[in-house]
Formats: structure tokens, C-alpha cells, sequence
């Protein structure tokens, strides 16, 4: 016996509705291109902003959902192009900072953007039955979650490679850890409506100290072609790795796209920094997939952009979500190269240290306007305690313990 299907489209709501989500994908690429806006800021301005919108919840949610979609993809280009240190430094830098500095900025972009594409391809897939596994094990986590966090605080130590880097790691999690736990509950009186220590937390924490030590920088040297050096097959591993770790920060509280991406590396035992910006990429963007699914799911949001979700009130209609994503994804994934190429070129006619000292000035206004003058001073501490890491040459995730210590107490 044969059913007939039949069907449906609404015109008039499917064009509302990519229009919405193109709006959302330049608001993204706005903020992804501003420098030293931190993904969770993004997301807390998003929120401030959602009441006053005009139009329908189910159209603001597609928006915003996109506009954090595209941010993941689009903030590695003020992340390669802004905080670039002196050649001499090479060693100590950032993964993609050192590609830059080998001219090969042009190459970091495209392997950014094939790891963050490559994760939304695998990620979708994966999604639901990594959801439904999660489902089960979310009581158990959630019952012995000072373990895991206790658990994740330990890999972050033990994963660094000399007995001074561990120390840095002990000192950089115990110091962002007591500043979590000072600040985290404050609720200070700030000009946005949706204020939060986040934002300076984060702008301290991991922005101000790669800005400040690019003061006194050559800044960005000539670039070479954009041929990618890594294997295909090399590519698709590592993001297919950095997908897993997505699922990862996706599900479980206090784990970082940092901090995946430093799991995923110590599985690709050897990977350069190519694979590094394939991994932190694929595991940033991966992140915003699952986050969904687990939302949905377990009624939990795990990132910024999820929380600024839930707080608008829009309905959580996963098809019209999963569309909005996917298609930011596809637009991103152009964007990043096209836009990226430009901007490494013409960041090469600013003064360096100019140029770091005005997005540093940017970054105390953004505290002030999230968190007031409590946010300022946050925003000094958690800039001292962001610089211990590069002392010790030890890796930078360590700060999270930011939010991993409160969440084991």
C-alpha cells in the first residue's frame, strides 16, 4: 500500500527565516572580527540586546544562534593577527601565533576553517547518539562532578612536559581558581542590563597577557601562499578528534575548548601547531553542535551563546536551530580565508604596540560595561594571573581553573 507525502513550504516564513539567520552571520562576523571580544561577552551583549529586537522569539533564536556559530569560526582572525610576538619568542608563542611568524598566517586560516567546517560535518551526525549516552551518564557525572573536575585539574598538570611547567600549571590553576571563587557570584551594577564576571574574567585571563606580550613586537611579517602543508587524511583525523572533544565541553561543566583541545593534542602525540589549530578549531565550533543537543536534552545550556538563547525566550525548535547552525557554518567556512587574507594584510600597517594598547583600552571598557567598576578591577587581577603561565612555560588552559575550581567546591 502506498503513502502519500506531501511536502510543505511556508515562503513566506522559510525567507523570515534565512534572513534572520544572515543577519545573525554578519552580526557574527562583526564580532568575531573585533578584537578581544571573547565569545562569552559576545554572548552576554546578544542577550542585553534580544528583549529590545523586534520579532517573532523562534526568528531572534535562529539569529543569535547563527551570530555564535559564526563567531567561532571568524574569531581566529584577530586571535593570529593581533598579539604576535617579537621572532625571538617564537618558541614561547601560540601555536598559530608561530605560524604567522613563518609567514604561513594565510595557512592557519584555512586549517582553522577546515577544522571548525569539518567538526559542524561530523558533529551533526554524532550528535544524537552521543546525546542519548549522555542522558544516562549526566546523573553519574552530575553525582561525582568534584571528581571530574578534580580529575580534569590533574590531566592539566600531569600534561605538561618539564617539572617548571607543572609548577606554573599548579600556581596558574590555584590563582584563577581563588579569583573564580571571589568574583564568580558577585553581581555588580554595570550599564548593561545583562552584566557578568565572565567578561572581564576572560578578557584578563587569556586576551590582555597575549597583548601584552606582543608589546615591543615586530608584529605581522609578509605572508607566504596558502597552500596546506598537512596531509588531508592528517586534517580529517585531528578533526574528527577535536569533534570528540567537542562533545566533551558540550556535555560536561568546566571544560573548555582549551582544555579539550589540549586532550585532543596529547591523543595526536607529535602534532605540531597545524594540528593544534585544527583541534582548538574543530573543538570550538564543535562545542556549539552539542551544546544544542545537551540544551535540549538536558535542559542545561553550556556555553554563552546558549545561555543568551534560553534568556531570550525563544522556543528551542531544533530543526529551524540545526539549520540556522549548519547554514552559518557553510557561510563561515567561506568567509574565514576571503576575509582572513585581508586582514593579515592590512594589520601589517599598524604600529604593533599602538595596536595592542588600543585593544587593551577596548578590553577595560568592555569590562566596565559588563561589570562596572568591580569588572576593572577584575579585569587587573585576572590580567596578573594570566601572565603566570608564560613564565613557566606552561600551556594556557591551566586558567581554567577559573571555573573548574568553584565547580569542585
Amino acid at each position: 500500500m502506498e503513502v502519500p507525502v506531501r511536502l510543505a513550504l511556508a515562503p513566506g516564513s522559510t525567507a523570515a527565516t534565512l534572513a534572520a539567520i544572515l543577519a545573525g552571520v554578519a552580526l557574527g562576523t562583526a564580532s568575531g572580527l573585533t578584537p578581544g571580544l571573547h565569545a562569552n561577552t559576545f554572548a552576554l551583549g546578544l542577550a542585553s540586546l534580544a528583549a529590545a529586537v523586534p520579532g517573532p522569539p523562534r526568528l531572534i533564536g535562529a539569529a543569535m544562534l547563527a551570530a555564535g556559530t559564526t563567531h567561532t569560526f571568524l574569531d581566529v582572525v584577530p586571535a593570529l593577527a593581533l598579539g604576535v610576538p617579537d621572532p625571538s619568542m617564537a618558541a614561547g608563542a601560540l601555536p598559530g601565533h608561530r605560524l604567522v611568524i613563518a609567514g604561513r598566517g594565510r595557512e592557519a586560516l584555512r586549517l582553522s576553517a577546515l577544522g571548525s567546517g569539518l567538526a559542524v560535518a561530523a558533529a551533526v551526525p554524532l550528535a544524537i547518539p552521543v546525546t542519548l549516552a549522555m542522558g544516562r551518564a549526566w546523573p553519574v557525572l552530575r553525582a561525582h562532578l568534584t571528581l571530574v573536575m578534580a580529575a580534569v585539574a590533574a590531566l592539566l598538570v600531569l600534561g605538561e612536559r618539564s617539572p617548571r611547567a607543572m609548577v606554573g600549571a599548579v600556581l596558574s590553576l590555584g590563582a584563577s581558581g581563588a579569583l573564580g571563587l571571589a568574583t564568580l557570584d558577585l553581581s555588580p551594577a554595570a550599564p548593561l542590563s545583562v552584566g557578568g564576571m565572565l567578561a572581564p574574567l576572560f578578557a584578563g585571563l587569556f586576551g590582555a597577557p597575549v597583548l601584552i606580550e606582543s608589546i615591543g613586537g615586530a608584529g605581522v611579517p609578509p605572508q607566504d601562499d596558502a597552500t596546506v602543508a598537512l596531509p588531508k587524511r592528517r586534517v580529517a583525523v585531528v578533526a574528527l578528534v577535536g569533534t570528540a572533544c567537542g562533545a566533551v565541553v558540550g556535555y560536561v561543566p568546566g571544560v573548555s575548548a582549551a582544555v579539550a583541545a589540549a586532550g585532543a593534542l596529547a591523543v595526536l602525540s607529535g602534532s605540531g601547531p597545524r594540528a593544534y589549530v585544527v583541534a582548538t578549531s574543530g573543538v570550538n565550533t564543535a562545542t556549539a553542535v552539542f551544546a544544542l543537543f545537551a540544551l535540549v536534552s538536558l535542559g542545561t545550556p553550556r556555553t554563552g551563546v546558549l545561555v543568551a538563547l534560553e534568556s531570550s525566550k525563544a522556543p528551542l525548535n531544533l530543526p529551524v536551530l540545526l539549520a540556522s547552525v549548519s547554514l552559518a557554518a557553510s557561510a563561515s567556512f567561506a568567509l574565514v580565508p576571503v576575509v582572513g587574507d585581508r586582514y593579515l594584510e592590512r594589520i601589517r600597517r599598524f604600529d604593533p604596540t599602538r595596536l595592542a594598547v588600543a585593544v587593551l583600552c577596548l578590553l577595560v571598557v568592555l569590562s566596565g560595561l559588563f561589570a562596572g567598576g568591580i569588572g576593572v578591577g577584575t579585569f587587573a587581577a585576572a590580567t596578573a594571573v594570566g601572565l603566570v603561565p608564560a613564565r613557566f612555560g606552561a600551556k594556557r588552559a591551566n586558567l581554567m581553573g577559573v571555573l573548574v575550581v568553584p565547580l569542585a567546591l
